[in-house]
């Protein structure tokens, strides 16, 4: 029995023995090592090239209409333009911006689609275009969205607007402020349904920034502007949408009408083909039909003459980094955002991707941490770029957790 205890302590001695070589080594090695860099991948496509600029604001299309403008919704790229910063009367398409700022409402939390709306004496009074909201009434925000959103309800827009602010007065000061934060610097509102008053104006460049706020943020938008018909109040009110665009252009998702006899026809006009999304923006058009054509022609120009290139997919993996002095000694990285550029078909040119990692990435590193950039260049130009991020928490070393690491490999291996 004293021959097998002496062997057996004298076996654990030896491992206590070997673990705190290996640990000594390992700690000389941790205090000398640096993180190994990134070998930086690039390769190439010769079938892009940038937009280009030549036909902006030569009207060649001879659209039937005083301003219009297309652009790339994932990247704002202006395509084609014409009078595009002339100040007119938006009619309708004012409500681009009442639904942005309702939508921002129930994305923050603040408001939900099932909360209950009253009517107002002021907002069933409205006129134009309407449900005939009644003071006795209670809608849901969803029902409000798809009476604004279809049938361009003025007494459902301003029911809303009194919801969220307390009166049409501040909700019109909230719609000023954001167009102001989204650079839409030719725009001054006066209501929040857009009845012809003077100095009610903007532009279709700065509708363009708006749908494309509205649509880029927040796309669950597109459940009610595309809806072709349906009905509210258990089916005794039919809704039929005013952008004929929907039941009739492939890949149409919206966006918004306007008319008035002083504003004659606005649109603003959405699709998507093939990854690639359009904002078409058509103002004062003679007739109705001139301006769903018009729409039809920029879009039909979009989608036959560009491609989006994406470039990035936000949270996609693209690689694994080595660290120094981490509990794991390498991470994955992925992009932080999206990333792409609309493009001219049918086009050579050189496109490289270039990733440049920071330089002896050395533990701790957190969840989220930017290691890293990538640059996308075509023909040598930076076009866009992404940030690469860990995807995880990565601890850093030190004498007990390390120590405990080794003793339990070691104990793994000898169980």
């Amino acid at each position: 029995m004293n021959i097998h205890r002496k062997r057996k302590d004298g076996f654990r001695d030896m491992r206590r023995k070997i673990c705190i070589v290996f640990l000594c080594i390992f700690l000389f090695f941790l205090n000398t090592c640096k993180a190994t860099y990134i070998t930086i991948p690039t390769w190439s496509e010769n079938s892009l090239v940038e937009v280009s600029s030549g036909n902006i604001g030569e009207n060649f299309l001879e659209l039937n209409c005083e301003s219009a403008i297309l652009i790339s919704q994932d990247t704002g790229e202006v395509l084609y333009e014409h009078n595009s910063h002339e100040k007119l009367r938006p009619a309708s398409v004012t409500k681009v911006m009442t639904i942005l700022l309702i939508m921002e409402e129930i994305d923050s939390g603040r408001l939900s689609y099932n909360d209950k709306v009253t009517c107002s004496e002021n907002a069933s009074k409205m006129g134009g275009s309407q449900i005939w909201l009644d003071p006795t009434e209670e809608l849901t925000v969803d029902e409000m969205l798809k009476a604004i959103c279809v049938v361009s309800a003025n007494d459902c827009t301003v029911a809303m607007a009194e919801h969220i602010a307390g009166s049409e007065e501040l909700f019109v000061e909230r719609m000023n402020q954001r167009a102001k934060e989204l650079g839409m610097n030719d725009t001054n509102f006066k209501n929040c349904h857009g009845i012809d008053e003077d100095g009610h104006e903007t532009s279709s460049f700065d509708i363009s920034l708006m749908s494309r706020e509205l649509l880029l943020n927040h796309p669950d938008i597109k459940k009610y502007t595309t809806i072709w018909m349906d009905s509210l109040r258990n089916g005794e009110s039919e809704l039929v949408n005013t952008n004929k665009l929907i039941k009739n252009y492939q890949g149409a998702t919206g966006l918004k009408t306007g008319s008035t006899s002083l504003a004659l026809f606005n649109l603003s006009a959405s699709a998507t083909r093939d990854d690639l999304s359009l904002i078409a923006v058509i103002m004062r058009a003679p007739t109705t039909k001139d301006r769903f054509s018009c729409a039809r022609k920029l879009l039909d120009y979009g989608f036959s003459n560009y491609e989006y290139k994406k470039f990035a997919t936000k949270d996609e993996d693209v690689l694994k980094v080595q660290i120094a002095k981490g509990l794991e000694n390498e991470v994955s990285v992925k992009y932080l955002n999206n990333a792409g550029k609309v493009m001219e078909k049918k086009s050579d040119s050189n496109f490289e991707q270039e990733i440049i990692m920071n330089q002896n990435i050395v533990a701790p590193i957190k969840k989220g941490e930017i290691l890293g950039r990538v640059n996308f260049k075509i023909d040598g130009e930076i076009v866009g770029y992404s940030d690469l991020v860990a995807t995880k928490n990565i601890e850093k070393i030190g004498i007990f957790s390390m120590g405990n690491m080794i003793l339990k490999k070691w104990f793994y291996l000898f169980r």
